[in-house]
């Protein structure tokens, strides 16, 4: 068992530690990162979540895994080598240090799109958050414990929430913006 399932208010401070890190990550990689994005709950103002910062670094190819994993080892982050999902790499934070979770993705690929526009469409539309706020609010109470299981709870309503943002995306060109650092 691990710890607990906690999902907080937002915090306005989540924007400025994404920066910081933002900052160190853009500085190690330099152009192998295309793109720095602050995703996940906390990348959503007035959206409660765990306050894990979630960052996802696009890149040309996952591979060679070096090219990107040297300069993020030097920062202290730890490579999850036995991440189940194939789309991505997944590093942590060191230990000790800020909860950080690092998605590396290929630019362009679905699951690099999908964060952004999830992310965004968040932003866009406030009562989908707090809807959203409020279903992982009632799953972490019902599986507090248990971490797969809170996202088994939860996924319904993020696919509902794919499915809307999907709809916008196609009403209104989405395309992402800018890279955030």
């Amino acid at each position: 068992m691990g710890d607990p399932i906690e999902i907080v208010d937002h915090d306005p401070a989540w924007q400025t530690e994404f920066a910081a890190i933002g900052t160190a990550l853009r500085g190690a990689l330099g152009d192998v990162a295309l793109r720095v994005d602050h995703i996940g709950s906390t990348s959503v103002p007035g959206l409660a979540a765990k306050p894990v910062i979630d960052i996802q670094i696009s890149v040309r190819s996952l591979e060679p895994l070096a090219v990107y994993k040297a300069p993020l080892e030097r920062l202290g982050l730890v490579h999850r080598a036995n991440n189940p999902e194939l789309t991505k790499r997944y590093f942590r934070e060191a230990p000790g240090s800020r909860r950080t979770h690092i998605h590396v993705r290929e630019l362009g690929s679905f699951s690099q799109q999908l964060p952004l526009l999830f992310r965004d469409y968040l932003r866009a539309h406030p009562a989908a958050a707090a809807e959203f706020a409020q279903a992982k609010r009632r799953c972490a109470n019902q599986v507090r414990d248990d971490r797969q299981q809170y996202v088994s709870a939860k996924e319904p309503f993020v696919w509902d929430i794919v499915r809307r943002a999907d709809t916008w995306a196609q009403n209104i060109g989405w395309q992402p913006g800018p890279s955030d650092a």
